[in-house]
């Protein structure tokens, strides 16, 4: 288990090999929901929190398909976010 502070976040993702529905990878988050920017550092698809406010002002974010620009966003399990041509899906 990961040390974390208030809210602990866990990820698990399957393997560019397993992955199925079209190439979308899995994130694994431990609660019910989890915010837009939190999610993306979690998947690995930023290296820091500053890359996400970037990303959402180029418009480079979808989210079910859709362009988001605020990083607050709420996610839950089943949204699918494409970044940088990779989706992910909460899981």
């Amino acid at each position: 288990m990961v040390s974390c502070g208030q809210v602990c976040y866990t990820a698990s993702t399957t393997r560019k090999a397993d992955r199925n529905d079209g190439g979308m990878r899995d994130v694994t988050i431990r609660d019910a929901g989890i915010r837009l920017g939190q999610f993306l550092k979690l998947a690995d698809a930023v290296d820091v929190g500053s890359d996400v406010k970037l990303l959402l002002a180029a418009g480079e974010v979808l989210v079910n398909g859709e362009p988001e620009d605020r990083r607050g966003r709420q996610l839950s399990r089943g949204d699918v976010v494409t970044v940088g041509g990779e989706r992910l899906r909460v899981a």
